[in-house]
């Protein structure tokens, strides 16, 4: 198991219902305050991106970009780069587009609708990120070794992924629809990098505001359209997943389940 889309709701049983709006523009709708589809404040992405790469003709390949906040902001400290963005959702792509327009980013990032595992790359990256994405993978140990393929001998990949903060309860493992070894402790993700063929040369372990600003976020947009909405035939359907997650969140996987960013290079 891995968490949704983007890092965001736990896989439920709402979200598999076919709905009237589609999982992909819920998933929109509930990052709009909070393009950052990941417990990661602005000022640790900043963090993370000065660390992970120096270089202002930087090449960025993010998979799995959502609304391409981590790539535009990438490009922001590498004046002369240029980010390939890749993600499944043409409504996150839209809003990612008019994102770059409204930066004055939009001649410096190419943004591709199609699978992640299905992008083929023309050369390398300096920098190649997955954030709380790597269910388009399969899992941490597949992103690990099919995103790195993108990153040139010098490059930087930079993976954000769930883990273990405490061990789950039955509880917490039927909110996830998770198994106990669908996630690791922190030492075991780091391990998992290494025999991979990766180190770390940075990390950050989100913290509870972080989660909690990420959380009431997704489920305050989600429930704010669902109001501001009321005649749309999905707004009822959105509101009671907004207010399941919510459930599941407070009443399961708060405080058990974390989240790292790991900045890492070849071993």
């Amino acid at each position: 198991m891995s968490v949704c889309a983007a890092f965001g709701p736990p896989k439920t049983a709402a979200l598999v219902l076919t709905l009237v709006v589609d999982r992909q523009r819920l998933s929109s709708i509930a990052h709009s305050h909070h393009p950052i589809e990941a417990p990661v404040s602005g000022v640790n992405v900043n963090r993370l991106l000065r660390r992970a790469d120096r270089r202002p003709a930087a090449r960025i390949l993010d998979l799995g970009c959502g609304q391409a906040a981590w790539a535009l902001q990438a490009l922001a400290f590498c004046p002369d780069g240029y980010a390939d963005g890749v993600d499944i959702s043409p409504d996150a792509l839209a809003r990612a587009a008019e994102a770059a327009d409204q930066r004055g980013l939009a001649d410096r990032i190419t943004l591709h609708e199609r699978d992640a595992r299905q992008y083929v790359a023309v050369g390398d990256y300096d920098l190649v990120m997955c954030v709380g994405s790597t269910h388009a993978f399969g899992g941490f140990d597949a992103t690990v070794r099919l995103a790195g393929q993108h990153v040139n001998t010098d490059g930087i990949l930079l993976v954000g992924e769930g883990f273990w903060e405490a061990p789950p309860t039955p509880e917490v493992l039927v909110a996830l629809e998770a198994a106990p070894e669908d996630f690791t402790d922190l030492a075991g993700l780091v391990d998992a990098a290494e025999q991979a063929g990766w180190t770390p040369v940075y990390a950050h372990v989100s913290d509870a505001a972080e989660w909690d600003s990420y959380e009431w976020s997704w489920i305050g947009s989600l429930t704010e359209w669902a109001l501001d909405n009321p005649g749309h035939p999905g707004a009822a359907e959105a509101r009671a997943l907004a207010r399941e997650h919510r459930e599941q969140w407070l009443r399961g996987y708060r405080n058990v389940l974390g989240f790292a960013t790991l900045v890492l290079r070849r071993s």
